[in-house]
């Protein structure tokens, strides 16, 4: 298995009173076109994505749906309350296994340190390693068998400038 990371990009401030919840926060409008030139880049990098799973706070899934769309994959795309901040990353592994579709690249949209630290599991089998993933930035990592521990080797990190570059 193919599993692409993404941080959502560039959104409203934390605190602004027109998001009294932070779930609330959208994508700014320069985070809009900075995310289509992202999903634009992971369309030149021969990317294929048969699932899409995304946090349903605005601005993840705002990401998740410029990318959905930009591959033709809106039925591809699901919420999933445990790509949260507060989300389980057990329940998260236990959600891509049980899939009924195939799956052969997944595509998950979220928050930080939620990712980085679930690559260091993934890759590491503990939460610790440094990783710094860009609002926007991608993580590409290969899975012979998902769990919950010390399971993927990392492909590549490219953060949100590179991206750009590509596209």
């Amino acid at each position: 298995m193919t599993l692409y990371i993404l941080r959502h990009g560039l959104a409203g401030e934390s605190g602004d009173p027109r998001y009294p919840r932070d779930s609330e926060r959208p994508l700014t409008p320069k985070g809009k076109r900075k995310m289509g030139c992202i999903a634009e880049a992971m369309k030149r990098l021969d990317i294929s994505l048969d699932i899409i799973l995304s946090s349903p706070y605005v601005r993840a899934r705002q990401t998740a749906e410029i990318v959905a769309k930009r591959f033709k994959a809106r039925r591809r795309l699901s919420l999933l309350e445990a790509l949260t901040p507060d989300g389980s990353p057990e329940e998260l592994v236990e959600h891509i296994n049980t899939l009924d579709v195939p799956h052969e690249t997944v595509l998950l949209s979220g928050h930080e340190p939620y990712l980085s630290r679930f690559i260091s599991v993934l890759i590491a089998g503990n939460p610790d390693l440094a990783i710094e993933l860009k609002k926007g930035g991608l993580c590409k990592l290969e899975i012979e068998t998902l769990r919950y521990d010390r399971c993927a080797c990392i492909q590549w990190l490219l953060t949100p400038a590179q991206m750009t570059l590509m596209a």
